[in-house]
């Protein structure tokens, strides 16, 4: 029997297995260890400060709106200040930042402290606190995912991304654990106080990285202009926003169980503060499991299916919790819960890292945690509210329903065919760059490009110019327009606009491999016998 050419075999080729421990991998860079053991900190105080929070406010009010809307003062100021706080930390330097968001978190707690020990505490108050709090959170989060980045090379971001969700669902089990034996032994009043211990403590822990900060050559970005570059990034990449679609339908629905969740353990069997934090536990528990098999499942299924699937497991544990008579049918639902919840959150935290390039990933994940917060802001108050209006029950059952059969939707509608793209930096210069000095005016800078088209190929030419007009906005510039002479039909004109000499040269620099590709596309279309003429004017004030 003759030999089989592999290249004529009818059997795909077996995709390569990931090594044993794979998920572990990034432990082994001293760096990323050292800030790993700082994140699992940071979360087992915020998950501390949550737990006796949402406790504390069922003492003082037993309405559903306002222990949900516990859940709503934590994760609000995350999605009104997402967008500014990532942009600081693309601007400043994001060792310092972070070491300053650990400070106010310990400043925080130690404001509730005395706020209990002098018997101030009454539900606004405790919301009011809640919400400073999480102003703190909303300043952190961004410059720690823009920071991951930087310690592991592009194969192991999945696995470090991994890893961060391991620190966040072992504090969703540390935390709990250590609050419910505080609240039943010493009271609410020790939980603050070493939340702002370890808060403290892990400040100076960040403090000992020697990161270098290296200024932009350019100058520090306005805070405004920076804000609305990472608005217009984001508008225009497709791949964020079908990630920001799906995650922010996953949480609307999935924070349902969460905001619900200590009136849940209320009303099952025996319910008190101890089955609160067993529940906690066991949803962080089955995270914890979920991740070592997560290179496994990038392995076997696609994004979109890991998605779809764990957004209907979510929805199963959800319904399942709403019947749930006693712990034993409970922890198992929230087992599974967990599971489900760390599968969709890193599948599509994963696709939204990979979308974006250096030079605005605070930003970019400032957006993702935006949509990740408001949507379980607006959750938390809206199935209280409903719960209130009906049942815990019923509240349960809609999210559960709606959940899965939105996403199958999204799923449907907001596709994301694009093939992943080379975001490095691009290496190669332009053909016709900025002049080395400024002009002396000051205003904005219009540039035009001049094409000399094939009529045949014009169709084409359109279609990668209206790509190209996507590239030009998401580097910051404010305005394109496509001229095309009336009187010339193979000549046209491509007018892009910037905000200022300086943002010109900025969207120069921030310029990718895969940008530098399409302009060659673009130089392909060009039949003139000089290359494109590019000509740049100053609009004077």
């Amino acid at each position: 029997m003759p030999p089989i050419d592999p290249e004529e075999s009818p059997l795909p080729p077996l995709k390569p297995r990931p090594p044993k421990l794979a998920a572990l991998e990034p432990l082994k860079l001293p760096v990323f260890r050292m800030l790993w053991s700082t994140w699992l900190i940071a979360n087992i105080c915020m998950w501390m400060n949550d737990v006796a929070a949402a406790w504390m406010m069922t003492t003082l009010t037993s309405s559903p709106v306002w222990v949900a809307l516990v859940q709503s003062a934590s994760t609000l100021p995350v999605f009104l200040l997402g967008l500014p706080s990532g942009a600081l930390a693309d601007i400043l330097d994001r060792r310092r930042w972070l070491v300053a968001t650990q400070f106010w978190l310990a400043g925080t707690a130690i404001v509730l402290c005395v706020a209990i020990a002098m018997g101030w505490m009454n539900a606004p108050l405790l919301l009011a606190l809640t919400f400073a709090n999480g102003i703190g959170l909303a300043l952190r989060w961004p410059v720690f995912s823009a920071i991951v980045p930087e310690l592991v090379t592009r194969p192991l971001l999945p696995a470090a991304l991994g890893l961060n969700g391991i620190a966040m669902n072992a504090s969703r089990i540390i935390g709990p654990l250590t609050a419910g034996v505080l609240i039943a032994s010493a009271g609410s009043v020790w939980v603050f106080a070493l939340n702002a211990v370890l808060s403290v403590a892990s400040g100076f822990v960040v403090l000992r990285w020697r990161r270098e900060h290296t200024p932009n050559p350019l100058g520090r970005e306005r805070l405004i202009s920076a804000m609305r570059v990472g608005v217009q990034f984001v508008r225009q990449s497709a791949r964020m926003r079908a990630v920001l679609t799906r995650i922010a339908i996953f949480f609307l629905h999935s924070t349902a169980l969460l905001a619900l969740l200590p009136l849940l353990a209320r009303g099952l069997q025996g319910g008190d503060a101890g089955t609160f934090t067993v529940l906690l536990a066991s949803m962080g528990a089955g995270a914890i499991v979920a991740v070592l098999f997560l290179p496994r499942l990038r392995q076997a299924l696609g994004r979109d299916q890991l998605v779809l699937r764990g957004t209907a497991l979510q929805s199963a544990a959800t319904a399942v919790m709403a019947v749930a008579p006693n712990t034993w049918v409970a922890v198992p639902a929230m087992f599974f819960g967990g599971a489900a919840w760390i599968t969709v959150a890193n599948s599509l935290s994963v696709s939204a890292q990979l979308a974006l390039p250096d030079w605005v990933r605070a930003r970019g994940m400032a957006t993702y945690q935006m949509a990740i917060m408001g949507a379980s802001a607006f959750g938390a108050a809206l199935w209280g509210n409903v719960a209130a209006a009906s049942s815990l029950r019923i509240s349960l059952l809609i999210a559960a329903a709606s959940g899965t059969l939105v996403m199958l939707v999204a799923l449907r509608f907001v596709t994301d065919h694009a093939d992943e793209d080379d975001l490095s930096p691009a290496q190669a210069g332009w053909a016709a760059g900025p002049p080395p000095e400024p002009p002396e005016e000051s205003g904005r800078v219009v540039v035009t490009v001049e094409y000399i088209i094939d009529p045949a190929r014009a169709a084409a030419f359109h279609l990668l110019m209206q790509q190209t007009r996507r590239v030009r906005l998401s580097q910051g510039a404010v305005g394109w327009e496509l001229l095309h002479d009336v009187g010339q039909p193979e000549r046209y004109v491509e007018e892009i606009v910037d905000e200022s000499w300086t943002e010109h040269l900025r969207r120069f620099s921030r310029a990718t491999a895969t940008d530098m590709a399409m302009r060659e596309r673009r130089l392909a279309f060009h039949i003139g016998d000089v290359p494109p003429v590019v000509t740049r004017y100053v609009v004077r004030r």
